[in-house]
């Protein structure tokens, strides 16, 4: 099969669990391109992502490597062998790369978990306020890339409406709610559209009250995508240079740390939707 020029987040992450999962058997890259029949080259491109793993090839080398987890096993055979394209893919050549792998994580994802201390959830947003926000971004987008953008994200929001809805769970700080993005009649809008939303049974929505004063993560956005399994999670972090993914263990521990604080310290879905209503109604 060829090799991909721009392998997606999920395909470098096969690669990657294939590769630690070499590693910690002690195996070296020519015993694996030996068990395949293929040369070290091509096997060290199927473990970034450059090449296709067939799931036959996935089971082959957890075999071989003693991997008894089946769970594990089983859910890297299921990203192998997904050869379905997802509707973000419609976007690529106009959007970054970056943004189509968001969609497919949340997508993909058996549960999202997401804080915001400066806007609501993208999943979460109006047309309108979708547009501010990026009509706010630096290097000023153009009115088309702007427009992009918003369908993007308002095409993500696609997970909710499936016959198996994403479960969601957002933490979102008072300041957020707070901040007129496109004025005070999109922010009301806004407002209006994520309290009705909180009422899914799917999506909850758990506000930071500004009285518990300081908190871990404070200043960035965090996107957490529970896996299959608990060892493909994944987190998305935002930056000033696109979306950022991180796998790496002691992240996912600290993160999962982050979103336990925040569970204990937001106040409960009920308290948040009046909470919600209230800074609404005042604006």
């Amino acid at each position: 099969m060829a090799t991909r020029t721009t392998p997606t987040e999920r395909q470098k992450r096969l690669g990657a669990e294939l590769r630690k999962m070499r590693l910690a058997a002690g195996r070296t890259t020519e015993y694996a391109a030996g068990l395949l029949g293929i040369d070290r080259t091509r096997l060290s491109n199927m473990e970034s992502g450059v090449r296709h793993f067939s799931g036959e090839r996935v089971r082959t080398l957890a075999c071989n490597y003693a991997c008894a987890d089946e769970s594990y096993v089983e859910a890297l055979v299921s990203m192998a062998d997904s050869k379905a394209r997802g509707w973000w893919e419609r976007h690529r050549g106009t959007l970054s790369s970056g943004l189509l792998d968001i969609a497919e994580l949340e997508w993909c994802a058996t549960r999202v978990r997401t804080a915001q201390v400066v806007h609501v959830p993208g999943l979460l947003q109006t047309e309108e306020y979708a547009r501010a926000i990026f009509a706010a971004v630096l290097p000023p987008l153009t009115r088309l890339e702007v427009e992009l953008r918003v369908a993007h994200r308002m095409e993500r929001q696609r997970v909710f409406e499936r016959a198996d809805p994403l479960p969601y769970i957002a933490y979102v700080h008072e300041a957020a709610l707070r901040m007129p993005f496109g004025g005070t009649e999109a922010t009301r809008q806004q407002l209006d559209h994520l309290s009705k939303q909180s009422e899914h049974a799917t999506i909850e929505v758990r506000v930071i009250p500004t009285s518990v004063g300081g908190f871990p993560g404070a200043g960035h956005a965090l996107l957490y995508a529970d896996g299959a399994v608990p060892q493909l999670d994944t987190v998305q972090l935002d930056s000033a240079h696109g979306p950022e993914f991180t796998h790496a263990e002691a992240q996912l521990t600290k993160y999962r740390a982050h979103l336990a604080w925040m569970d204990h310290a937001a106040l409960s879905p009920t308290a948040s939707r009046d909470l919600i209503r209230t800074i609404a109604r005042d604006l």
